[in-house]
């Protein structure tokens, strides 16, 4: 990416915007009632790292809060625009006044656009969020890749590159979310066209601590390996069961066979390891 990276320490956690560049986009600053405050409904970050807000409580509990959030006025009380973490730290800690920035936003859109920027600019969110959030930009107000790259600072090929992560399954996305895996795992898997062989790649990456580079010799080896030909089916299996067991085996990540048989048939479904077997048995619990 072209934007620096923000440390580990409280720029981290407070996105640094000083008093010079508020004022000079209109910004005034005041101290208004936490209890006044509402969330932004359209944060685009989905997850609060709760060891991260305990470390942003003690730092404001030593030293106070160093930077203001930012919201705009609506009606009798306040919309947050950023910094739901800090806010979320002094409404913990029983802080009854809380140092803002007033921003002028004119419609609702323009303070989904604002969140979504704010939170992109300060890479808060993880790999997962972007992705939703670049999506957001694209769809909501019918931009370019382009367009959304200049917005946020970004490239194009970096905006590609997140948005892409939305079409890999659901089990490595989610893993994605949790940062079992990195951004350069998911990319990757993403040189694989099976799901079902993304999600079975991902599983043995996950469980072996693969290393990116490993992901990415262990694709490069599956893609160059000839195709081989269809054996004829001894059941006789039709296009639809195969349809079938593909889908099966993209929901369940493991291979699955049916097995037709008069009427009726099994279906197998094969699992590798004691905890392969219980997660198996966990997603089929979820069945309503």
């Amino acid at each position: 990416m072209k934007s620096k990276r923000l440390g580990r320490g409280l720029e981290a956690l407070i996105p640094q915007v000083t008093p010079e560049e508020a004022s000079a986009r209109g910004d005034s600053l005041s101290h208004i009632l936490v209890s006044k405050i509402k969330s932004n409904p359209e944060q685009p970050r989905l997850s609060f790292d709760r060891q991260k807000l305990d470390e942003l409580k003690q730092s404001i509990s030593e030293n106070g809060l160093i930077q203001p959030i930012t919201v705009r006025q609506k009606d009798d009380d306040f919309e947050l625009i950023s910094g739901e973490r800090r806010l979320r730290a002094v409404q913990e800690l029983g802080i009854p006044k809380i140092p803002a920035y007033i921003m002028e936003v004119e419609s609702d859109e323009k303070l989904l656009e604002l969140a979504l920027i704010e939170n992109i600019q300060r890479d808060d969110l993880n790999c997962m969020e972007v992705a939703v959030a670049y999506e957001r930009l694209l769809k909501e107000y019918n931009l370019t890749q382009e367009a959304v790259a200049q917005k946020v600072g970004k490239d194009r090929a970096t905006v590609a590159n997140f948005i892409r992560l939305l079409k890999l399954p659901e089990l490595v996305q989610d893993s994605l979310k949790k940062d079992e895996i990195s951004m350069g795992h998911a990319r990757a898997l993403m040189g694989l066209t099976s799901r079902g062989d993304q999600i079975q790649l991902w599983r043995k990456a996950v469980k072996g601590g693969w290393s990116v580079r490993r992901v990415e010799e262990t694709v490069r080896q599956l893609s160059q390996k000839p195709a081989a030909s269809p054996a004829p089916s001894k059941e006789g299996k039709n296009p639809h069961l195969a349809s079938m067991e593909d889908k099966i085996r993209t929901i369940l990540g493991s291979k699955v066979q049916i097995r037709p048989s008069g009427e009726g048939g099994r279906i197998e479904i094969t699992y590798y390891s004691q905890e392969d077997l219980d997660r198996l048995f966990e997603l089929m619990e979820q069945i309503p």
